[in-house]
């Protein structure tokens, strides 16, 4: 009981100094106008008619002041209107050139990966055209070898032609001479 109170104690103090600060802040920070002229002004005069013209001045000239109050404040409304339009207008052309500085380097990236990718694919076409000319040369040694083969088969062939061989056994001798 007694933690939660202090619990809810801290929270409440909390709340009520960050709401006075921001008060204390703003009544610091706030510039009040002068005194006005027309308070205390008044002199009751003894005749009715001189109190409705002292009275009439009074409002009329309350009324230029307030016009020009409000001329005043529409116009600082108007400076705070351009202010924020030309911080938002510099914002977005700070995005826009943020955006165009992110493409510019999305578009050197894309091309140095291209180029990386060219010089892969050529050292990869290089490395083919190695493994085939290999390939077609150890193809040309062995066909070359087997032709050999096949010549010394025949020419065995030939010189044991002249031999007389046995008709059982010309055939196997036939089989075993030739190589394929």
């Amino acid at each position: 009981m007694a933690n939660s109170f202090r619990t809810l104690s801290k929270t409440l103090t909390r709340s009520f100094s960050t709401k006075s600060s921001h008060h204390n802040h703003h009544q610091k920070t706030h510039k009040y106008l002068d005194p006005n002229s027309f308070l205390g002004s008044w002199k009751t005069p003894n005749d009715p008619k001189e109190a409705e013209k002292k009275l009439a001045l009074l409002r009329r000239d309350y009324a230029k002041q307030v016009k020009n109050v409000r001329k005043e404040y529409i116009h600082e409304m108007e400076l705070l209107r351009l202010e924020k339009l030309r911080k938002e207008e510099a914002r977005k052309e700070a995005i826009r050139v943020a955006n165009e500085e992110r493409k510019r380097l999305k578009a050197e990236a894309a091309k140095v990966r291209a180029q990386e990718r060219m010089v892969a694919e050529e050292e990869f076409r290089q490395t083919l055209l190695k493994e085939r000319a290999e390939k077609l040369e150890n193809w040309r040694m062995k066909r070359t070898l087997h032709e050999n083969k096949k010549k010394e088969a025949k020419d065995l062939v030939r010189r044991r032609s002249s031999m007389w061989i046995e008709e059982q056994e010309l055939e196997s001798k036939i089989f075993s001479t030739i190589v394929f």
